[in-house]
């Protein structure tokens, strides 16, 4: 068995990442410490935002997908709804207007 971080340990990471890249961003739905899973919004400051989770692609390599995206209010009414299903749920928004979420970089994107 591949040993896995903790989702309280895994969101405190990504966000000293983003603190280190000048980005904002805070937890917005506080999940299980364990195992919770992580939702991550992008919020672009202008009326429009993203929600990306994790899953696995073709090869089965985990990468970050849209789950939801258009105006923030869509976005945070999809949010709800899977927190709605899954109160062990973490969601981290994040608020950068060029787009940045860092989850394509190494140590995040996998």
């Amino acid at each position: 068995m591949t040993p896995r971080l903790t989702a309280e340990f895994w969101v405190q990471a990504y966000l000293a990442r983003l603190r280190l890249a000048d980005i904002p961003a805070f937890v917005t739905a506080r999940g299980d410490a364990t195992a919770g899973a992580v939702l991550v919004k992008l919020n672009t400051l202008d009326g429009r935002a993203q929600a990306l989770t994790r899953s696995f692609d073709a090869s089965g390599a985990r990468v970050w997908v849209a789950l939801a995206e258009g105006a923030e209010a869509e976005v945070d009414a999809a949010l709800a709804r899977q927190r709605g299903f899954d109160p062990d749920l973490w969601i981290v928004e994040v608020e950068d207007r060029a787009g940045r979420h860092l989850l394509d970089q190494p140590g995040l994107a996998d």
